[in-house]
């Protein structure tokens, strides 16, 4: 396993930590194990515990900061305040959503897949796919009009 982990990160230390919360949670959730090759879902929670701490390393960035925002038409002055404005708002709709739309919105934007969000939120895949769906419906109906702008281009 720390061969793999090691694959994926330059620094030793990283990629022994990384090995031991592979064992940590291959040991938590040996009882979800069932038929099939071992060795392959060891480096499938390998994979993901490496995925998860490079995500928590990384730098923060997402529409919080102006990275949506930048789409807005750049020789407007007061873009950069209507930008702000306009990600303001975004945020205070998603947290007005309700608490399984919003948790599933809020993974998605820091770009954890359907299974991983499902894993995080205890939701089946299906129902995550679902909440999706309904959040972004409710923010598209809650924003409607501020964001065509931001969109195009």
């Amino acid at each position: 396993m720390f061969y793999a982990c090691r694959g994926f990160f330059s620094d030793r230390q990283a990629a022994e930590d990384a090995t031991q919360e592979t064992f940590l949670r291959a040991y938590k959730s040996i009882s979800s194990f069932q038929e099939g090759d071992f060795s392959w879902w060891l480096l499938r929670i390998a994979k993901n515990v490496c995925i998860d701490e490079w995500r928590r390393s990384r730098p923060e960035t997402g529409i919080d900061g102006l990275e949506l925002a930048d789409r807005a038409a750049p020789n407007s002055p007061d873009s950069s305040f209507e930008k702000r404005q306009l990600v303001e708002r975004l945020w205070r709709e998603i947290r007005s959503l309700p608490t399984e739309q919003r948790r599933c919105l809020e993974l998605k934007v820091e770009g954890f897949s359907y299974e991983e969000t499902a894993i995080r939120t205890g939701l089946t895949v299906n129902a995550v796919k679902s909440h999706l769906q309904n959040g972004r419906r409710m923010l598209w109906r809650k924003m409607k009009g501020a964001l065509p702008q931001f969109i195009e281009g």
